[in-house]
């Protein structure tokens, strides 16, 4: 496996963000996309996105055989959620680990939860997907969407090898037609797939990031 960049790497807060303005789109328009309400909110934030990667998700979903589906479970998190999340894991991190480093803490962290400042799911560019047949069952991914390292031994990780051959399978399928459609995917979440925000910036070598963090209300 080689060397996984993490979202806590200096590298990728070090990317400038050029935000283009580029409004939040609902991704239930047109009924297109399988959507699951597991991570719904109170105002609905979650199937929302930034037009151009809801547009990228599209043209992923038709690469796809005829008798599957991308699983849309979340994409814009409101960045006091985010905030929550990572503190949340970070907490949970330290009472398992008092003798970490704040360090070690955040990069460990950042495994499975963005630090806030940075967050893809924040600026709407990032989207955590599965595949499903066309009634909605979720196909054999290897783990539970959002199984952190510590649950599932790492298997989360995109490249896992502690994983079944139908769900390595199932993984290459859908890294195929996402990748073909412009996302990149962060490796310790298989599920985790972005386009135009900093992490995208510096994995596919953009001198900038099209999108930065915004409130929901900034589309208006």
């Amino acid at each position: 496996m080689s060397e996984i960049v993490l979202m806590s790497d200096p590298k990728v807060a070090a990317i400038p963000v050029a935000e283009c303005g580029e409004r939040l789109v609902d991704v239930h328009r047109g009924g297109s996309l399988l959507v699951d309400a597991r991570k719904q909110d109170p105002a609905d934030a979650f199937m929302y996105l930034r037009e151009s990667v809801s547009e990228r998700l599209l043209k992923a979903q038709a690469m796809l055989p005829s008798h599957l589906r991308l699983l849309f479970v979340e994409g814009y998190r409101p960045p006091a959620l985010q905030r929550e999340y990572f503190e949340e894991y970070a907490g949970q991190l330290r009472a398992a680990h008092p003798d970490w480093s704040a360090e070690q803490i955040r990069s460990a962290a950042s495994r499975y939860v963005s630090p806030p400042e940075i967050a893809p799911h924040s600026a709407g560019a990032a989207v955590d997907l599965t595949l499903a047949d066309v009634e909605g069952r979720e196909l054999d991914m290897g783990t539970r969407m959002n199984s952190d390292p510590e649950e599932s031994e790492g298997a989360c990780y995109t490249d896992a090898a502690n994983i079944s051959e139908e769900a390595r399978a199932n993984r290459r399928l859908l890294g195929t037609v996402l990748t073909a459609a412009g996302l990149v995917n962060y490796p310790t979440e298989w599920w985790h797939w972005s386009f135009g925000d900093r992490y995208w910036a510096l994995i596919t070598g953009k001198a900038k990031a099209l999108y930065g963090p915004m409130e929901i209300n900034s589309d208006g």
